[in-house]
């Protein structure tokens, strides 16, 4: 039925054999062949049921689709007879899932099952608006003399807010390698949040708990969530099943959750890392605001944002991406992509990614990504006891290899004389208190990083930023004022100067553009800066030409004498341009050093099976 719109030839054999006509079997609305073959004594369960099921699923796809109302009711009940039936097949007959693990019917049976749970749910949502039960974990349904019983864990709480409910399966994106999904059990979706909406409820949770206004955090999860929903039935019988009019609902993560317990079983959970993933940078127009921020134009971002590639997960350590320069979430799609499909990666991190206004100085980045970082890790980690707050490990690409850097260095007197001597930047503007700018410039290692990836960065700058197109792109940029946030009095004190003064403050102060030059003060004592013993970091170098001396050669952007560490574990030298870590060996490479990573990590992947919920919980 699902890829041909006909009665597959087991189904119609099972039909001769029960000595049904074939043509009334054919027939959607046929009730005397449902009946006739439910109560045919001649033919085992295993057949029966299969039979049963697909008959049920040529129903539910030949019934016109409806809106809300009365009719509503039947188009639900074919996909949940649908369910009924392949659920009986799968674990009430003769032999167990196991001993048919060959089978192609069984096979067909799950793919019924599946496709019948995702129409189901769906046609739910869209009829019934679950999301308005906003405030319960375990809405009821009851539904043409069924009871439907909707089961959410507390660490998708957040999906009590979708805005679209979609099946994963007919999304298909431009710009993704591949689709990275998990064979098994139950309905693929992208749950899709209102991002907007979602921010707004917290703020009007605040106001009528009465609650002081706090700012919003400066994080979120990924918008559009990859979940899994399965259908099932709490019966210990076939008799029970067969008579049961109660249904439970339950929703997973597929990133946490590999498979559940079905009647002293243990069934694969199907799972989809790409669809989720993809809507959500289709629908994030991070490139046309990357632009416009670079510029310092409305509309583009003014602060970094941290993106949660899934829920928080304390029992999985952080994977952080640092974007480059005009960049943002985008430049890591296939990197992230493949990553989260890699299910030895999968037990042991999660990934949070990094969205910054690229045209800021670079220690002003610098310093609000660290403060940002702390703050979530704070937030989801406040004990500071479990793996995210240790073990952490940096990638960054281009100019956000820089910020990874600055981020395991050590930095007191060293930066200071550069923000002192600079003619671009005077220091008495702001008075005699200095100590407000001791985050840009005074810092240690951050805590609990111990490896980076470093990838095309150009750590003692590059010729490409002081000249031509650069420097004229340069002249365009207009810093926002969310560059001055902490420098607090200091700076409240000269803005009463004037808005001309202002602006030719902002004018004056040296963007990312001109710190990338590698004539600039600022990159060549960056570069010096000391990466902190604890850390192990790795370079991934695009060479922009197989031929030619690597000393001497470029990725376009980078010279290799500018992206080489000497005190690197590894380095790795791929064929391309500056955007190599979108390449198929660059991301091998990376799966390569964190796999390494994990069993030389001192917490195994074995101590953290079986967390319960209590201990998943965040702060």
């Amino acid at each position: 039925m699902l890829s041909t719109n006909r009665l597959s030839e087991a189904t119609l054999q099972t039909i001769r054999v029960a000595g049904l006509e074939r043509q009334a079997c054919t027939q959607a609305m046929a009730a005397s062949c449902f009946a006739g073959l439910a109560n045919a004594t001649n033919i085992a369960n295993e057949p029966k049921f299969s039979a049963l099921a697909e008959l049920w699923l040529q129903r539910a796809m030949l019934v016109p689709s409806v809106g809300v109302g009365a009719k509503e009711k039947q188009t639900i009940t074919p996909w949940i007879e649908v369910v009924r039936y392949a659920w009986a097949y799968l674990f009430f007959t003769e032999r167990s899932p196991g001993e048919r693990a060959f089978e192609g019917r069984q096979t067909q049976v799950r793919d019924w099952y599946n496709y019948a749970a995702q129409q189901a749910v769906t046609t739910l949502f869209s009829t019934h608006d679950l999301n308005r039960q906003a405030g319960d974990r375990k809405p009821i349904l009851h539904l043409n003399n069924w009871t439907i019983r909707v089961e959410i864990p507390p660490r998708l709480g957040v999906l009590n807010l979708p805005h679209e409910l979609l099946p994963a399966s007919s999304l298909v994106f431009h710009g993704l390698r591949s689709t990275n999904r998990r064979d098994g059990f139950g309905a693929e979706l992208v749950a899709v949040m209102n991002e907007d909406r979602y921010r707004s409820s917290l703020r009007s949770g605040q106001e009528m708990a009465g609650q002081h206004l706090q700012p919003l955090p400066a994080w979120s999860s990924m918008s559009s969530p990859n979940v899994t929903v399965v259908f099932r039935f709490d019966v210990a019988s076939l008799d029970e099943l067969l008579n049961v009019r109660e249904l439970i609902i339950t929703v997973h993560d597929p990133l946490v959750e590999h498979d559940f317990i079905v009647h002293q079983q243990r069934v694969p959970l199907a799972g989809n890392f790409t669809a989720g993933y993809g809507f959500w940078l289709a629908r994030s127009e991070f490139s046309r605001k990357s632009l416009r921020g670079l510029m310092g134009r409305d509309q583009g971002i003014q602060a970094p944002h941290l993106y949660l590639m899934q829920p928080f997960d304390p029992g999985r350590r952080i994977i952080v991406m640092l974007h480059g320069l005009a960049s943002s979430p985008e430049a890591w799609v296939n990197v992230a992509n493949e990553l989260l499909a890699d299910v030895e990666l999968l037990r042991e991190f999660q990934i949070w990614q990094v969205y910054y206004p690229t045209n800021m100085p670079i220690v002003a980045n610098h310093a609000t990504i660290r403060r940002l970082l702390t703050d979530a890790l704070q937030h989801f980690d406040c004990r500071e006891q479990s793996s995210p707050s240790h073990g952490l490990v940096l990638i960054g690409h281009s100019m956000g290899g820089i910020i990874a850097r600055l981020m395991v260095s050590a930095a007191d007197e060293e930066l200071w004389p550069w923000a002192a001597s600079d003619a671009r930047i005077d220091l008495d503007r702001f008075g005699s208190d200095r100590s407000q700018f001791d985050p840009y410039l005074r810092f240690d290692p951050f805590p609990g990083v111990e490896r980076v990836i470093f990838i095309a960065t150009p750590h003692r700058g590059t010729a490409v930023a002081g000249r031509g197109f650069a420097r004229w792109v340069s002249g365009l940029i207009r810093l926002p004022l969310t560059i001055f946030e902490s420098l607090g009095d200091s700076f409240q004190a000269y803005a009463g100067t004037g808005i001309n003064g202002l602006e030719g403050l902002l004018e004056s102060i040296p963007n990312s553009i001109d710190q990338l030059d590698e004539s600039d003060p600022f990159i060549k004592i960056a570069g010096e800066l000391p990466i902190s013993d604890n850390v192990s970091y790795h370079s991934i170098i695009a060479k922009r030409y197989g031929e030619g001396a690597l000393a001497d050669s470029d990725d376009g952007l980078v010279p290799y004498r500018s992206a080489h560490l000497s005190g690197a574990e590894s380095e790795k030298i791929i064929i391309s341009g500056h955007s190599v870590q979108e390449t198929a060996e660059a991301i091998m490479e990376i799966r390569r050093i964190l796999r390494d990573d994990i069993t030389k990590y001192h917490e195994p992947i074995a101590d953290k099976k079986g967390r319960s919920e209590d201990e998943r919980s965040a702060c």
